[in-house]
């Protein structure tokens, strides 16, 4: 495999390995780091506590073996020759002192054998050779001072040629035992060098790739943290400046990346409400020509059940030239408030009031809801709207103003119409044919006196198709506020 291949598989092995890494979340990628660093300071502790008891076994064999064996395989020797020594000076001096020093001396080294005796296993050594050739030697040595008065004799000389062959060759064993034991002291103290020199050496790296690895972790999980929550820093900076499309390009599955869904979600909603706030009217904050354009289509798309209900304020231009612009506006104001309340009381959740823009206001709701919306409407506005006249205007029932031809003409207290277009008699095409539907319903409501709402009724024919509009009279409903076509 070349040296290009391999590096492209570890490579994909690291991405694979970060990806796994920053589905975890920040709880586990920290569990994760420590529990890494642990497993490492364990290895290095288990390592260094593993030499240093090789170490501690092999000094302890050097203090309880090798030393003592050699320094008593010296004293051996020195009780060997001693023994030889007061042997041969009682043999020419006769004096008991130096036979039982001799003696002595002999009971000397067997008793430093017997020491030697438990460190066979652990020397790899054997001492009963040395035992029994000391006991034969012994033996002629004593038999060789009875024989020593005479020194020239052949049998004192063959025996002190016995004496010193049997000793020569204790002095052997003897110093093979102590060459064995310094050789083997030797080899231990190399071996726990090595092992120590090793150790350290093992220790150092270990350290130096746990600080690497501390690095790298930290690293990785600083930035898998640090990383996101900056650039969610700078994207909330880019909304706040009203950049809703801006792209943070943050990966994460854990908590940040909940936070981060969260984030595109207020995002969404913040844009929703930032085109409402856009195309609210300044004055009644209702929802504009845009929003009412698209819950108009999607309910059109949708095929859901519709009812589109346009209202308008009769007389609201003359109230406005006699009582001016700021009353004007609080009747506006006070309407939506109306409209607004009614649809709360009598209509459904998914309900839709929109302000289209002076003192025209739109209801979508279901056709089973908007009876009851509209009445209430009109039964609320009917017993409101006086209130905003004088009290001599409201008494006369009229206000005078002049047309849009400049004549004068008597207006009467305002009243409110509004045209309603349902889906249940035919299917709308889209909203610019509800527009239009609606106008047309709105202005024969506003030919009516007073508060009414008109209901299309109307079917599809083979005039419409052509193009002609084609109003039929259904049966009226029993109200006196309500009309239909």
């Amino acid at each position: 495999m070349s040296v290009k291949s391999l590096l492209s598989r570890s490579g994909r092995l690291s991405e694979i390995v970060a990806a796994r890494f920053l589905r975890l979340n920040i709880a586990r990628k920290m569990l994760f780091g420590y529990l890494t660093l642990v497993t490492l300071i364990f290895l290095i502790s288990a390592f260094a506590i593993t030499s240093l008891e090789r170490m501690n076994n092999i000094n302890d064999v050097i203090l309880r073996a090798d030393v003592p064996l050699a320094d008593t395989a010296d004293r051996m020797i020195d009780a060997l020759l001693s023994q030889e020594s007061y042997a041969r000076r009682y043999a020419v001096l006769h004096s008991p002192e130096m036979l039982t020093l001799s003696r002595e001396k002999g009971r000397e080294f067997d008793s430093l054998a017997e020491t030697i005796r438990p460190l066979q296993g652990i020397a790899g050594i054997s001492v009963e050779p040395v035992i029994t050739l000391h006991s034969t030697y012994s033996e002629l040595l004593t038999e060789g001072i009875r024989q020593l008065d005479d020194p020239s004799s052949p049998q004192a000389k063959e025996i002190d040629s016995a004496v010193k062959m049997k000793q020569d060759e204790l002095i052997s064993l003897i110093k093979d035992i102590s060459g064995k034991a310094r050789r083997d002291q030797k080899a231990n103290m190399a071996m726990t060098s090595d092992i120590g020199m090793r150790a350290v050496r093992t220790t150092i790296v270990l350290c130096i790739a746990g600080i690497l690895l501390s690095i790298g972790l930290t690293v990785l999980i600083t930035r898998s943290i640090a990383g996101p929550l900056s650039q969610l820093r700078r994207a909330t900076r880019k909304i706040s400046e009203g950049e809703f499309d801006f792209v943070h390009g943050i990966r994460n599955q854990d908590e940040i990346g909940e936070l981060t869904n969260a984030f595109n979600d207020m995002t969404k909603r913040l844009r929703h409400l930032e085109e409402m706030n856009l195309d609210a009217s300044p004055l009644t904050r209702l929802p504009g020509n845009i929003a009412i354009e698209n819950v108009l289509r999607k309910r059109i798309e949708n095929g859901s059940p519709l009812a589109f209900c346009y209202i308008d304020l009769d007389n609201f231009k003359a109230f406005n030239d006699r009582y001016g612009y700021a009353t004007a506006s609080e009747v506006i104001l006070a309407t939506s408030k109306i409209v607004e309340s009614c649809v709360v009381e009598a209509g459904g959740p998914d309900d839709f009031v929109g302000h289209i823009g002076g003192d025209d206001f739109v209801v979508i709701t279901n056709p089973d809801r908007f009876r009851q919306i509209c009445n209430s409407i009109i039964e609320t506005f009917d017993k409101t709207i006086p209130r905003f006249y004088d009290v001599d205007d409201r008494k006369k029932g009229f206000i005078m103003s002049k047309t849009r031809q400049g004549e004068d003409m008597k207006f009467p207290i305002m009243s409110i119409s509004i045209g309603v277009v349902t889906n249940l008699q035919r299917r709308l095409g889209d909203s610019i044919q509800v527009g239009k539907i609606a106008a047309e319903l709105k202005e024969y409501a506003k030919s009516l006196p007073g508060s009414a709402y008109v209901v299309d009724r109307r079917r599809k024919c083979p005039a419409e198709e052509n193009g002609d509009a084609v109003a039929k009279t259904d049966q009226e409903f029993p109200t006196e506020k309500m009309h239909v076509l």
